[in-house]
Formats: structure tokens, sequence, C-alpha cells
């Protein structure tokens, strides 16, 4: 587990409160990059965005989250590596789309980025939480601006390669070492949400191995799972006959992320929030009322 404190109650995300237990809350994900992986990468338009982010919000999405930059890191395992944008350009393509947002949505907004500027002004720019690929290994400062300003911040595993001694244990280690640093520098307990990077430094049979041990993760605090449409449900379906590309995989989606629930998934990020209302308050129905 990744402590054991009792998992906070409720979360308090820009306006709004999150009841960690009440049911799964939807986040969804709007990629203003180039080469986002799942073939929905909006560039720099901005009116696309926050036209997704709405029909995101009407089809019932918690959150919505905003990346400048492809979080498929360089050297990844399956679909290639990304390819890395300077902190400028990356300010360039969210901080537009955040400020109209900002405006325009009624649910909070999340900033997706490992860099402390891009935080930084992502959070003055309107966004209510800051979730952090590299879980603070990449730039701490990040813990700074998120204790400094009370915003949420999302710490997921990841590392480079793919090498492990023992898969859980050294998630748990690097996840509590995230937890340490935020903790350090003042973020609030209640305010940190870890992730255990599905298909970030992991083969996909790590990955598969994750999620069936997911329950000893999210033990202490709220836990954010993302399999949307990730390769690692593609080796499956190629194994299976059905190859596919990203956006084939929604009902590979659907599967792995119901039971990511049963195993306490609090939030889970998806790119088809319609696929996801339906499938985690269905999760929901058959899981939450026997805890």
């Amino acid at each position: 587990m990744v402590n054991t404190a009792s998992t906070p109650v409720a979360t308090t995300i820009g306006r709004h409160t999150f009841h960690w237990g009440s049911r799964t809350y939807v986040m969804g994900i709007v990629n203003v990059t180039t080469d986002s992986f799942s073939g929905d990468g909006l560039g720099g338009d901005v009116e696309a965005a926050v036209a997704q982010a709405l029909a995101f919000q009407e089809g019932g999405a918690d959150l919505i989250d905003v990346g400048g930059e492809s979080t498929r890191p360089p050297g990844a395992v399956y679909d290639g590596g990304a390819t890395p944008v300077s902190t400028e350009e990356e300010l360039g393509r969210v901080i537009p789309v955040i400020e109209r947002l900002n405006n325009a949505l009624d649910i909070p907004i999340s900033i997706d980025t490992y860099k402390a500027e891009v935080a930084r002004q992502a959070v003055a720019a309107g966004a209510a939480l800051i979730n952090d690929v590299w879980g603070l290994q990449r730039d701490p400062e990040i813990a700074t601006v998120a204790a400094e300003t009370g915003t949420a911040l999302v710490l997921m595993h990841n590392q480079a390669g793919t090498e492990y001694r023992d898969l859980l244990p050294d998630i748990l280690t690097s996840l509590r070492k995230s937890l340490g640093v935020a903790r350090d520098a003042g973020v609030a307990p209640e305010k940190m949400i870890v992730d255990p990077g599905i298909g970030f430094g992991k083969t996909a049979t790590h990955n598969l191995q994750l999620l069936a041990r997911l329950d000893e993760i999210g033990r202490g605090r709220p836990l954010l799972v993302g399999t949307s449409r990730k390769s690692f449900l593609g080796s499956i379906l190629d194994k299976a006959g059905r190859p596919s590309q990203p956006t084939d995989r929604d009902v590979a989606t659907a599967a792995s992320m119901s039971l990511a629930i049963s195993s306490g998934a609090a939030i889970v990020r998806v790119h088809d929030v319609g696929m996801a209302l339906e499938a985690s308050r269905t999760a929901d129905a058959i899981v939450r009322a026997h805890r």
C-alpha cells in the first residue's frame, strides 16, 4: 500500500468537493498536442478544444484534463516515443485553452504537465488540479506550486525503462517518495492523489500484473487510473486476432476500467466520456454497494 493512513474522505478541487468512495469520477482528456498516441490531438485549435471539453461536460465528465505535450515518453515500449516540446511551446498550447475553459466550464480543469512553470501559469489561468506524469521526479518545484496555491496534485508512477527488481514494491516505493516530496513542500495530505502509471515505464505484462494487484496500491490515497486506449490493450486484441488502432480500443478500455473500479479506482481518465460514464455507473452499482 502507498501508506497506512486512511483514504481522505473528500478533496476540494476548485469549487467542487469530491467524495471518495461515493462513486467513480470521470476525467475527460483534451489533448492540445500534434502527436497524441490516441489520434485525438487537436494541436493549437482552441475552438476545437473548448468544444470537446464542453461536450465532455455535457456527457457527464467530472473533470477536464488539458495536456499540451504528449505524455507518451520518448522510448516508450509501444506506439513509439513522443516529441518533447519546450516550456514556451507547451504554454502556448494550453494557456489559451484553459483561459477559455475557465469561463466556459462548471467542472474543474486539470493541467497535465511535468513542468513547474507550466503548472504555475495554468493554475493562474484557472486550472484546479496538477496532473504530474513524472510524480515530481522531473521538476519537484511542482510541489511548491501546488502547496502555495492550494491546488490538488496527482502523482503518477513513471520511470525510464522497464526494468524492475520487484514490480509492485518498486512502484510503491517510488510513489511513497513522490508523496514525501509533496508533503515536505507543504502540500496538504487531502490534496494528494496517486496514479500507478499504467503504460508508463512498463511492458504489457507489467500493466496486466499491476491491474490485477491494483487494490494493493489504492490504500491510503485516492487512486486515479488511466487505461484508455493504451497499447497494452492493443496487444491483448492483437493476440485475440483483433488488430486495432487506439480508437478501436474503447470496449477493451471499458473492461479494464471496470476492473480498476472494482479494485478501488476513484477517478478514471478517458478519451470517450460517454462510454466511461456508462461503464463506471454499472461498475459502481455492482461493487460500491458491497463495500
